[in-house]
């Protein structure tokens, strides 16, 4: 290969390496079923805040929510999207109590009602940890499209890889899109007042 060919072969790769991910996100959010068609994420869940009360699909409807999946043991992604989602929350004001504001575990080995709790109250008050079972989590997990996976360390331990979207659902408990935090917190209060 010369080294004009070179730049041109990179830049190929490069394209279809982003062609291939606008197609997974597409494919994802429901993208590719016509414009028409809902995106099918959300459904019925049943799982438990880090104070023991239940939480399940009827808690979406009758006012917005944004949904974060993660876990404790995160070492960035996570605390960091918590951080931002507690920034947009105080920026609401009064309002942040007509929104749901959940993060759900993907690691329900580690992360029991007692762990979420501990972590939980590092951030607004307003935000909620859900966990629950593996079958229940995986359920959740399912109907929201959302990918997590279980990675080996060397020393026995293991980390999760995962979806990092927050999930933006209507009053009535539908996606409507995933949502922006990098951005100043009052902007995205702003946006989201559009659905109280």
């Amino acid at each position: 290969m010369d080294r004009t060919t070179r730049p041109l072969v990179i830049i190929a790769a490069f394209a279809g390496s982003l062609a291939i991910g606008l197609l997974v996100t597409l494919w994802l959010l429901g993208g590719l079923r016509g414009a028409t068609a809902p995106a099918a994420i959300g459904g019925p869940f049943r799982l438990t805040d880090q104070t023991g009360q239940t939480v399940t699909e009827k808690n979406l409807v009758g006012r917005p929510s944004i949904v974060f999946f993660g876990f404790t043991h995160c070492p960035d992604v996570c605390p960091t999207a918590l951080f931002e989602m507690s920034e947009v929350l105080r920026a609401m004001g009064p309002d942040a109590g007509k929104l749901n504001a959940y993060f759900v575990s993907v690691d329900p080995e580690r992360d029991t009602s007692s762990v979420m709790k501990d972590y939980i109250a590092s951030f607004d008050p307003h935000l909620k940890g859900l966990t629950g079972s593996p079958d229940e989590i995986a359920r959740m997990i399912s109907a929201y499209r959302v990918y997590a996976k279980k990675i080996p360390l060397k020393d026995g331990d293991y980390t999760m890889d995962h979806t990092a979207l927050i999930y933006l659902m209507d009053k009535n408990g539908n996606f409507v899109r995933p949502f922006d935090l990098k951005r100043k917190p009052e902007e995205a209060a702003a946006d989201l007042k559009r659905y109280l």
